[in-house]
């Protein structure tokens, strides 16, 4: 048995499955991942819950199997969350330096991000992540560190991360009915790219793209900060409905042909080609042009990344992407998808896997597994941070006082 004091558990509730990852934490900080559970879910629609007991069952089935291989009771998690509500802006905090000797101190520092955090959200929505990016002292920019500098007017630049309060309230209380406790919620795109990219992908600026099955997450670093965020409710299932619908088969045969056929850029030797789709007794029922096929399931892929890319321009990113682009989640496993990302973004894009990690190579070599293993080492960056000053539970905590 491990010692639990050193146990971290990462729990994503999917649209596609439900997987939860252990990791320990040795004494020097360093992260091993020890246990692997999933479960195929079959209550999320969008990254949203739909059917809570459906939700429940899938959720114990994937702890109890983390639980044998790691050999462990879990006890707590870090919780992932999206879904179409999760919306993520820049947001700019003032504040004048009032002391008389205008030396800048930590309750400034304090009271300026405070004012950054004051934003004018929806009443039912609550911010996830409000995320520090660079400091101004009297216009002068990109200040790391602005205690102890003088100035008589102090500034913050964050990125604010915010959703519907009652959405993700509904997911809090799931994982509690199952006796676990919830250390704290955490974007997905945000645990993604704690996995997938190492410090300096950040200050050269990198894109993480995670494309699950019903919802698409985004996040922008550059400076080594974030810089963007976004969900779009599109995945790896809307590529099937497409099949579904343009080669008018069930949803179910879809699935299949995108697994077995699909590619993100059509080939040109398949408009010839053709499937004979049989029943169980072996008879034929239809045949489908498998050039037809691809072609369906490029364009629903190119379209979404043509969002994605439409949105970084939109935000003056795109000439900041000098990392490239880093794709991952179940999504990333079609054939030929770094491909179309390097036609539509123009840049170097790369198959996503966990650094700086070890452990399970099952886990870490498997793009689908990346926001759950980044959730685990969001709960280790947070224990380092909470030996070495006062931990507040934030978000998690004004959603269990609603309970």
């Amino acid at each position: 048995m491990f010692d639990d004091s050193n146990i971290i558990a990462g729990l994503e509730i999917g649209t596609s499955k439900i997987c939860v990852v252990v990791g320990e934490q040795n004494a020097d900080g360093a992260l091993n991942i020890i246990g692997l559970g999933q479960a195929r879910s079959r209550g999320v629609r969008k990254g949203e819950i739909i059917n809570p007991e459906q939700v429940e069952e899938d959720l114990r089935q994937a702890i109890f199997e983390a639980e044998q291989m790691a050999d462990v009771e879990i006890r707590s998690v870090y919780l992932g969350v999206s879904g179409g509500h999760v919306r993520g802006f820049n947001n700019r905090g003032v504040h004048p330096v009032v002391s008389a000797d205008r030396e800048i101190s930590q309750d400034d520092v304090e009271d300026v991000v405070k004012n950054a955090k004051a934003i004018n959200l929806p009443a039912e929505n609550t911010v996830i992540h409000a995320v520090r990016q660079h400091f101004f002292v009297d216009g002068q920019d990109g200040v790391t560190q602005p205690v102890g500098m003088l100035g008589a007017r102090l500034e913050v630049d964050m990125h604010v991360i915010h959703g519907h309060a009652n959405r993700l309230q509904n997911v809090v209380r799931l994982v509690r009915a199952t006796s676990l406790e919830v250390n704290d919620i955490v974007f997905n795109g945000i645990a993604t790219s704690l996995a997938l990219l190492t410090n300096e992908h950040k200050e050269l600026g990198a894109l993480v793209i995670d494309i699950g099955g019903g919802t698409t997450e985004f996040v922008v670093y550059s400076d080594g900060v974030i810089r963007h965020s976004g969900v779009l409710a599109v995945g790896g299932d809307h590529v099937s409905n497409d099949l579904a619908y343009g080669l008018k088969v069930p949803l179910s045969r879809a699935e299949k042909l995108k697994l077995e056929h699909g590619t993100a850029v059509a080939a040109e030797a398949a408009k010839d080609q053709t499937l004979s789709l049989t029943n169980e007794l072996g008879l034929e029922l239809k045949r489908v042009n498998v050039g037809h096929l691809q072609r369906i399931m490029a364009l629903r892929l190119e379209e979404l990344f043509q969002l994605i890319a439409q949105d970084l321009e939109q935000a003056g990113l795109t000439n900041y992407l000098r990392a490239g682009v880093f794709l991952c989640g179940g999504g990333s496993r079609v054939p030929r998808i770094v491909q179309l990302a390097e036609n539509v973004f123009q840049m170097n894009v790369t198959p996503g896997h966990a650094s700086a990690i070890s452990g399970l190579t099952t886990a870490l070599d498997q793009p689908e597994f990346a926001a759950a293993i980044g959730l685990v080492k969001y709960g280790s960056l947070r224990n380092r941070k909470r030996s070495e000053r006062p931990f507040f539970k934030g978000l998690i905590g004004r959603l269990l006082q609603r309970t």
